[in-house]
């Protein structure tokens, strides 16, 4: 991807969000100057990986194949082995019409998926069998708002604004927009986007940028290469 197009996609992305009347943290909005400044004090965010996140998974075709995240809260691994303290994450996404986020699954990570506002989120869904691995022929049980139900697999979820599903580790899922863009909630156990993330496919979990111009706010994945200092 194009530093210039995630600067615009950002851009869109926020006037998306605040249409919903949803508002990112002050952080948001630095700019990579302001990130320099504050990197004494800002190091918890960029220890848990918040903040701007665009990916089109490698595959060069964002609108095709991507998603927009921003990591609003994460805890740490430490603490969630040790059982206590900030086990928890949460994310704001959007998914495009017809943009796919491709089929993966996480080892650790149960997630709440809720359709936030926009037009029918729909989810794909697969269960794991005993090595992990996407069972085509298995059932799939998941809780949609708190209601347990069993579909059959590779069964589409549509969700409208409003509801949701609990998607546990082991849980195969693909999802996109249906019939229109869609804002996305995701309340979920710790959130490590690094090693957590099983596709079944062979693709990366972040875009390679092409510096083509500045960038307004700096993504995730910038971290280190910006600051010196990666989560």
């Amino acid at each position: 991807m194009k530093r210039s197009q995630v600067n615009e996609i950002i851009q869109q992305s926020d006037e998306f969000i605040r249409s919903f009347g949803f508002r990112l943290p002050s952080f948001a909005y630095w700019s990579p100057q302001d990130f320099r400044k504050n990197l004494d004090r800002a190091g918890g965010i960029v220890d848990a990986g918040l903040g701007w996140d665009i990916t089109d998974y490698g595959a060069g075709d964002f609108d095709a194949m991507g998603l927009f995240l921003f990591t609003t809260r994460n805890g740490s691994q430490a603490e969630l082995k040790a059982g206590g303290g900030m086990c928890y994450a949460e994310k704001i996404m959007i998914s495009r019409h017809d943009q796919i986020s491709p089929m993966h699954r996480h080892n650790l990570k149960t997630e709440d998926i809720i359709n936030r506002g926009g037009a029918t989120l729909a989810i794909e869904m697969f269960e794991s069998d005993f090595e992990g691995n996407l069972d085509r022929a298995a059932p799939v049980t998941v809780a949609c708002d708190g209601v347990v139900e069993t579909f059959d697999p590779g069964h589409v979820l549509r969700l409208d604004p409003g509801q949701s599903v609990t998607l546990r580790p082991g849980n195969w899922h693909k999802f996109w927009g249906d019939g229109g863009d869609v804002l996305i909630g995701e309340v979920s156990g710790v959130n490590d986007d690094n090693t957590d993330n099983i596709f079944v496919d062979p693709i990366g979990r972040f875009a390679d940028i092409e510096e083509d111009t500045d960038p307004v706010h700096l993504l995730v994945s910038d971290y280190a290469a910006f600051l010196g200092h990666s989560s």
